[in-house]
């Protein structure tokens, strides 16, 4: 099947967005526009990179002191982290108390000091994705590098091995297949962003088109 066309995808989106309701929105938990769904839904734009991780390599670079190539051992000999959190997707659809297990951002911080200029991070994926984020977002305690979901190694279609965990922001700004964290002085927009999402992605102010 032929990828979707993203502005095609997004003047859909555009359509529905805003006109689903959970009666869970009344506790607080469920943004405006967002339904909940208890199975994980599969949403990739492109092909799914299979990575073995003999040959997995995350890269830190950019704006910081000490610049970093990571293998999957070196990775998994950092600090880790599990969560139990919200997530929401652009797409409407929110799944309530998922649990994760990873490697906390701030220790990826506290390897490669970023510089007082990096103002943000350009996440990068197997297989060329990217979006951004400000460096002040990845900063709470939830930020993870994920590769365990619901106690499980993370599935390939989810992102497995490695995904960026953002809970706050919508799941577009969790990078699937993580390989690549860019420190920038300046915001600049990665491929959805590109496309006509928004450059920041707050579900809770529906900011889901730039």
């Amino acid at each position: 099947m032929a990828p979707i066309d993203p502005l095609r995808k997004v003047e859909r989106l555009k359509k529905t967005a805003g006109t689903k309701q959970s009666g869970a929105a009344q506790a607080g938990r469920i943004p405006p526009g967002q339904h909940i769904t208890k199975k994980f839904p599969v949403l990739t734009y492109g092909e799914t990179p299979v990575i073995d991780k003999s040959e997995f390599r995350l890269n830190v670079w950019g704006l910081v002191e000490n610049p970093l190539e990571l293998t999957w051992d070196e990775l998994m000999a950092l600090p880790k982290r599990s969560i139990t959190t919200d997530i929401h997707c652009v797409t409407t659809w929110s799944m309530l108390d998922t649990r994760w297990t990873g490697i906390p951002f701030q220790a990826i911080l506290e390897k490669a000091r970023p510089l007082p200029e990096a103002k943000a991070v350009m996440q990068h994926g197997y297989g060329g994705y990217t979006t951004n984020l400000l460096l002040k977002d990845m900063l709470d305690d939830d930020v993870l590098l994920a590769y365990e979901f619901g106690e499980k190694p993370l599935a390939i279609e989810h992102g497995g091995p490695l995904r960026m965990l953002v809970p706050k922001l919508y799941f577009w700004k969790s990078t699937k297949w993580l390989n690549g964290l860019e420190f920038i002085a300046e915001d600049a927009p990665g491929f959805w962003e590109r496309n006509g999402y928004h450059m920041h992605g707050d579900p809770w102010t529906e900011e889901r088109f730039g």
